[in-house]
């Protein structure tokens, strides 16, 4: 490794870290929806080089694709002027004409991206079967406020058991923005309604909502990463002005969460790879609403012992922690607590009390280098601090050569090698030098 080339590394690196997210991945059911804005600006080409690479590796896509402005072309060039009512586009006859025609064009447009087989190019080889049909059934909206919507509808139930069916045989999916009612009727559908139906339907893993903003934004701008049910809501009672995506999109995440998916995505379409980089990382590059928080402090378990290898290695390697052996780590896993995050440890710390002192050593915190602007830390600290209490602690005390200053912002003191319990002093190394820092507990 050391006469790999820096960039080798780092590929070689990556690819290590989305080895969890392939394994996890493999035979779980995606929903993803992108408007038709995506084909019409020309970016649906790189789309398909990761849609690909997603059904590659055993992932099983329904794809819901839009096609409002290549509907507002047709009414365009036919003369015909589109009308809405509360945002949602009323269709007459002469209207549903031109949808049908706009969504049969968008759809072959679509569906000849998938077949592409270019050598050299990352469709090479590629074998996508694209499985279209009848999946969506429909009804009419109806009157709104006085107004007929006519042949504007609404999803009345979707056919899991075909849609499953023709994942089970490999191919993709693709539901246009029609749907079809038992009478034979045609209906003009959203794409958010098909997207949020399909996925509860299959009790999706993840429903991807592809838009014009890179997600969920506060007053200052700051991107939200991830949000639970009751955060987005409360985003939503709120009567500031949302983006208009946002204000769509949002509450599709709510309700699908709601209902059983269990991760719901909104990510930019603007920016290329946006889908592998939310999917395949564990910041991600939108927003993702899930139902409730993803992290969860636990007590260590012995299948721990190679994640927690993992966080301390590092540490060890760069003499902020003394290096301790998988056999050591094996045999004191009981002092152990760890964070998880989406099912990955991202963090941890062991106790050590020493009963006849009423004290406690903090040893081990670590945190996953790409997650330590988040409070893990701070959140690791107080859960320890919690459990010594619990045990009747009265003080915890640190060793450390190198984190001084942020045990002190957490109002730690540091005091003399003196102060420890006899037991630790022992221990000590004189050579090594840690500071102590200690910490009443209330």
């Amino acid at each position: 490794m050391k006469d790999m080339p820096l960039q080798s590394t780092e590929f070689v690196n990556w690819f290590r870290s989305v080895a969890p997210y392939i394994n996890a991945f493999r035979g779980k059911t995606f929903v993803i929806a992108f408007g038709g804005e995506v084909v019409a600006d020309g970016k649906f080409v790189e789309l398909t080089h990761d849609f690909n690479l997603l059904a590659a590796l055993g992932i099983r896509l329904v794809l819901v694709h839009g096609a409002r402005p290549q509907i507002e072309q047709h009414l365009s060039k036919n003369e015909l002027a589109g009308t809405y009512h509360q945002g949602i586009r009323l269709t007459d006859a002469e209207t549903m004409q031109c949808v049908k025609e706009a969504v049969g064009r968008t759809r072959v447009e679509i569906e000849a991206l998938l077949s592409m087989g270019l050598a050299n190019s990352p469709m090479a080889n590629a074998d996508i079967r694209v499985a279209g049909g009848n999946f969506i059934t429909a009804q009419p909206i109806g009157v709104i406020n006085g107004v007929d919507l006519q042949h504007t509808g609404t999803v009345r139930k979707v056919d899991v058991a075909a849609l499953r069916d023709r994942m089970e045989f490999g191919e993709v999916v693709l539901l246009s923005p029609l749907g079809y009612s038992p009478t034979g009727e045609v209906f003009n559908l959203t794409l958010e309604d098909i997207a949020t139906a399909t996925a509860v339907a299959l009790d999706a893993d993840k429903l991807v909502f592809m838009m014009d903003t890179d997600g969920v934004q506060d007053k200052k701008g700051k991107l939200a990463k991830e949000l639970t049910i009751a955060q987005a809501q409360d985003i939503l009672s709120k009567k500031s002005k949302l983006p208009d995506d946002i204000a769509l999109f949002l509450p599709c995440a709510v309700r699908a969460c709601e209902a059983g998916v269990a991760r719901t995505h909104l990510i930019s379409r603007h920016t290329d790879g946006a889908l592998l980089q939310e999917l395949f990382s564990d910041d991600g590059i939108g927003t993702m609403v899930v139902e409730s928080t993803l992290n969860t402090l636990r007590a260590a378990t012995i299948e721990d012992v190679g994640g927690i290898i993992q966080l301390l290695r590092p540490l060890e390697e760069e003499g902020i922690l003394v290096r301790r052996s998988r056999e050591l780590l094996e045999r004191e896993i009981a002092r152990f607590e760890v964070l998880e995050h989406d099912h990955r440890i991202v963090g941890c710390a062991a106790l050590y009390p020493f009963p006849n002192e009423a004290s406690a050593e903090l040893a081990c915190l670590a945190v996953d280098a790409q997650c330590r602007d988040r409070g893990y830390g701070e959140a690791i600290l107080n859960h320890m601090s919690s459990l010594a209490k619990s045990q009747k602690m009265k003080k915890l005390f640190v060793l450390t050569t190198r984190t001084a200053h942020w045990f002190v912002e957490r109002e730690f003191k540091e005091a003399d090698v003196d102060q420890l319990p006899k037991e630790k002093k022992a221990l000590y190394n004189y050579q090594r030098r840690s500071k102590v820092f200690v910490k009443n507990l209330k």
